[in-house]
């Protein structure tokens, strides 16, 4: 059953990066055609894309520690928070990630790092203090595997994606409303010139939500794998279940998040309970009672 899991949110988040991927291609194109510009709007879309993913390749931990306020933390300080991590990186075969925490007593936890010999986990002094050391284990299981998977490189690729993505919708926005939209040039007169520019003002319109929705739904299936392996990690499902259920239960939202840091938390650290389908979309975690329900059933 866990196999199962693992191999299938595996298949279904490359499928999403995949769609992603091609997705800034085919924006990339309409760019570059609406502006005169041909094959050159792929090529564009590429350099932008290169520029960020060697930027945040090297700087993005270090950026995010210093947004989220972790400090280093010693074996002195939390030996059994220490010893606990230590432990895990060996039963996932990676090596120890540095620990860093958030002085907040808010439950939650994050992976950073651009490969499991540069990987951190920072977990929150509420997760230290409110958990018991089964479900504590189980978080930082959770942790280990998206480390293991390279799910912070994946999701650092998708972030970028995102990025170009809006970037050429903006770019294509504005070149409707500075007059520099050139798709006269096109061969076929003028109903495929008006296509193609409806075309572009529509995507220019609707590419950051489509953007954000394929990042939301990549984000949610990376949870799935890494609750799974996880669980493979600890061979105790229980001991993550029950702290999704601590963590769903404490109200208390993390103060330092911000929208940029919020898919990589184990839980939505603004504590937003989404009802509606629709606004589920925009979530960036799957449902809590369907990550315990899936762990359950392990």
């Amino acid at each position: 059953m866990i196999y199962d899991r693992i191999a299938a949110n595996k298949r279904n988040s490359i499928i999403l990066f995949i769609g992603f991927f091609l997705f800034n291609i085919f924006l990339g194109w309409v760019f570059g055609e609406l502006l005169g510009l041909g094959y050159f709007g792929i090529f564009f879309a590429f350099f932008i894309a290169l520029i960020m993913i060697v930027s945040a390749y090297y700087k993005s931990d270090s950026i995010v520690l210093s947004i989220s306020k972790a400090k280093p933390v010693l074996e002195k300080e939390f030996p059994h928070l220490y010893h606990s991590v230590e432990g895990l990186a060996i039963a996932a075969g990676i090596p120890k990630p540095k620990l860093y925490m958030i002085n907040d007593n808010a439950i939650n936890a994050f992976a950073t790092g651009r490969d499991p010999e540069h990987a951190i986990i920072v977990v929150t002094k509420g997760a230290v203090q409110r958990l018991n050391r089964l479900e504590l284990e189980g978080v930082i299981a959770h942790e280990m595997s998206h480390i293991k998977n390279y799910d912070i490189r994946f999701m650092m690729l998708v972030t970028v994606l995102v990025g170009t993505a809006a970037l050429l919708s903006n770019i294509i926005l504005y070149s409707f409303l500075w007059g520099g939209v050139r798709g006269g040039n096109r061969r076929g007169g003028g109903g495929i010139t008006i296509a193609f520019i409806v075309l572009g003002l529509i995507l220019a319109i609707m590419t950051p939500f489509i953007a954000q929705i394929i990042r939301f739904s990549i984000s949610r299936k990376r949870e799935f794998l890494a609750d799974a392996d996880g669980a493979l990690i600890t061979r105790y499902p229980k001991g993550l279940a029950d702290a999704l259920r601590k963590i769903s239960a404490d109200q208390e939202p993390l103060e330092v998040a911000n929208e940029a840091t919020e898919n990589l938390y184990i839980s939505n650290p603004f504590k937003k309970k989404h009802k509606s389908w629709f606004k589920g979309m925009f979530n960036t975690h799957p449902p809590v009672e369907e990550r315990i329900k899936a762990l359950d059933a392990m």
